[in-house]
């Protein structure tokens, strides 16, 4: 869910931005503002790396080729993002009035012509052409590393930040004034504050990862739940261990599976499948086992596995060795698979379509979003990742989202609004990112406007499959001491809070969030790895399990507001399965709230926390169990409470919600 790079990092003094949105697409990004002779600014420096400089920043040396990516601006970028309101909004006329990717293309893509100009810049400059982005969003180039430094005026250095080491400019990124109009964005320069990471929570193992084979990182190391917890919410009580402020605690849940959180969310009831939909997911690198694990673990669940052709990738395996080893290689193969079961789980008849990106940074997974909008084929994609907004140097914050990055995501995700395409994305697990990276902050892409930010909760599924309550997540950790329950502090909980950045969007404008600008998140689903959901992977046991040993495939509980964006999204599958495509769904979200019952009201309520038991060696039993509390609803600064809340949003679907959201309108 955050970035590797811990601190904070925080537009000091940015501009507000529209009320739906980070500025005007299509006017060029940032301000225009000279660089020299002739040269237009598309971004500042990093701020952060002002503050760095006292760390002894090195000159960016010769090295590996250097990439970038030069993001393009839509033609009539303001009527873009007045057409993704209204197409989005059911109070209007052009509700549900989609555009096909040709008529996107037709009236908003960058030309052809804008292409060629950057391109033959970029070849004058040194710099070789590399790709062409769909829709021609952006034009990727590549060079040496003083080249591209000098292309851009960047003055590239190297930092190393918080233990990460990469590139950042340390001057102003400019292109010639006659591109200033066309050009939106320069990514892959900073290299040490844009790495993003999966946002799942569940007590893995180290990732173990081999670069043998592009296309294959090995199986990631395994884990395994212990056995004492209980197949639903309460099944066994923790008797053997002292009360709990009074109260003797539930053990952990061993983990969901699909049918149970179908029936307590209303899908069960409704017979819905998702059939005719497409689920697209978009995570950094591909597990080659996705397809059959996840069929292994449905059928030893009661559910069908994939049909032909119900399962699809469409993998980017250009990959850098440099950046496997830095995003953490197949450390990511456990939230890919999480991805696609709790999909196939919600919706088992809805099509699933991975999109695997060539790296953890936030551009090249965007260029995955962008080439799921492209195919068009999906009309819901989730996103399992994120990062913090700020970054801490020398006890100041400072921003790393910067309004161009902000312009070029919205470049696509505007595309995907008009298209009828929602993006859904995990709010996060380190709740208001405080204990994180030492600043009060959403994550980022969860607080852009056009993003519906799934929130997390602790969710209790009776032995009937019912919702016994669902409350916030949002964990303190116990540990016995002495014969007696003691704290050890924040763990973890779901990703929340006020942006201040981008201006309260209109489908916020009648609910009271709290917030005066944008409030994340929009709505909630199951994400605490207390009450998670039961995953099945290949893994490399080191030891004798009740798997095996060696590489088997084996199951675990997880959990995280990467179990939460998955889970909506299948949901939202299947509401669309007789309704057609949502679209960018929040205003209907915030509409359908108004009306009681269609969301539950998530608010402290329920048992204390509960008491999980692990494996001290996190295979088996050979060296002890260790039990803890996790407790419920203690997310850092963020409370859950009644209507909308920085927890849980609007809070968790219900049945009436499948009832209510699935007619067409």
């Amino acid at each position: 869910m955050t970035g590797t790079t811990r601190g904070t990092v925080a537009l000091v003094g940015a501009a507000v931005l529209a009320a739906t949105g980070a500025g005007a697409l299509g006017a060029g990004a940032a301000a225009a503002a000279p660089h020299g002779t002739g040269r237009h600014t598309v971004s500042p420096a990093p701020a952060w790396t002002t503050r760095a400089q006292a760390q002894r920043s090195a000159a960016a040396t010769s090295g590996p080729t250097t990439r970038v990516k030069v993001w393009l601006a839509p033609r009539d970028g303001a009527g873009l993002r007045r057409l993704a309101a209204a197409v989005s909004d059911p109070s209007s006329a052009q509700y549900g009035h989609y555009l096909d990717t040709a008529q996107y293309a037709a009236r908003y893509a960058p030309t052809a012509a804008t292409v060629d100009a950057v391109s033959g810049w970029a070849r004058g400059a040194g710099l070789h052409v590399d790709t062409v982005g769909t829709d021609r969003h952006f034009v990727e180039v590549s060079g040496s590393r003083e080249a591209v430094s000098s292309a851009f005026t960047a003055n590239l250095r190297t930092f190393t930040l918080d233990g990460a080491t990469g590139t950042a400019p340390t001057s102003a990124v400019t292109v010639p004034d006659a591109l200033g109009a066309q050009v939106l964005a320069v990514t892959g320069l900073d290299t040490v504050t844009h790495r993003t990471r999966p946002a799942q929570e569940g007590g893995r193992g180290t990732a173990s990862t081999s670069t043998a084979s592009p296309s294959d990182l090995g199986p990631p190391a395994g884990f395994v739940n212990s056995t004492t917890c209980g197949a639903y919410y309460g099944q066994k009580v923790d008797r053997t261990d002292p009360a709990f402020e009074g109260k003797h605690l539930p053990y952990s849940v061993c983990g969901y599976t699909p049918k149970q959180l179908r029936s307590a969310y209303g899908i069960t009831a409704s017979h819905l499948t998702g059939k005719g939909e497409t689920v697209a997911i978009t995570d950094a690198f591909a597990a080659p086992t996705i397809e059959e694990d996840a069929n292994t673990y449905a059928t030893r669940h009661g559910d069908k596995a994939f049909r032909r052709n119900q399962f699809t990738q469409a993998n980017d395996t250009t990959y850098d060795p440099t950046k496997v080893e830095e995003c953490g290689g197949n450390g990511w193969y456990g939230e890919e698979t999480l991805d696609v079961e709790a999909v196939h789980g919600m919706a088992p008849d809805a099509k699933v379509a991975y999109y695997g990106a060539a790296s953890c940074y936030d551009d090249d997974l965007l260029n995955s979003i962008a080439r799921v909008v492209h195919d068009n084929k999906a009309s819901l994609i989730s996103n399992s990742w994120g990062e913090p907004t700020y970054v801490v140097v020398d006890g100041v914050k400072t921003p790393t989202i910067d309004d161009a990055l902000v312009q070029a995501y919205e470049s696509v995700i505007l595309q995907g609004a008009v298209q009828g395409i929602g993006t859904y994305f995990s709010s996060g697990d380190d709740g208001d990112e405080g204990a994180n990276t030492g600043v009060v902050s959403p994550d980022w892409p969860a607080a852009d406007p056009y993003i519906t930010a799934v929130g997390g909760t602790a969710l209790a599924i009776d032995k009937q499959g019912r919702r016994q309550f669902e409350t916030g997540w949002g964990t303190e950790k116990y540990t016995l001491s002495n014969g007696a329950w003691a704290p050890v502090g924040y763990l973890y909980g779901a990703g929340g809070g006020c942006s201040d950045r981008f201006t309260k969007p209109f489908y916020q404008q009648h609910t009271v969030t709290g917030c005066a600008m944008r409030g994340v998140p929009d709505v909630a689903m199951d994400a605490d790895p207390t009450t998670g959901m039961l995953v099945g992977e290949t893994q490399v046991f080191g030891a004798p399990t009740r798997f095996g040993q060696g590489v088997r495939y084996g199951e675990y509980r997880i959990g995280g507001t990467s179990l939460a964006s998955p889970l909506m999204a299948g949901l939202q599958a299947t509401v669309q399965q007789h309704r057609g495509r949502i679209g960018f769904a929040n205003p209907s979200l915030y509409r359908l709230a108004r009306t009681s019952g269609v969301f539950y009201d998530v608010r402290h309520q329920g048992d204390r926390g509960n008491v999980r038991v692990d494996y001290v060696n996190g295979l088996n039993a050979d060296d002890g169990l260790v039990p803890s509390v996790r407790t419920f609803d203690q997310d850092s600064s963020l409370t859950t409470g009644r209507g909308w809340d920085d927890v849980t949003g609007v809070g968790a679907p219900t049945a009436r919600y499948l009832a209510t959201a699935s007619r067409r309108h």
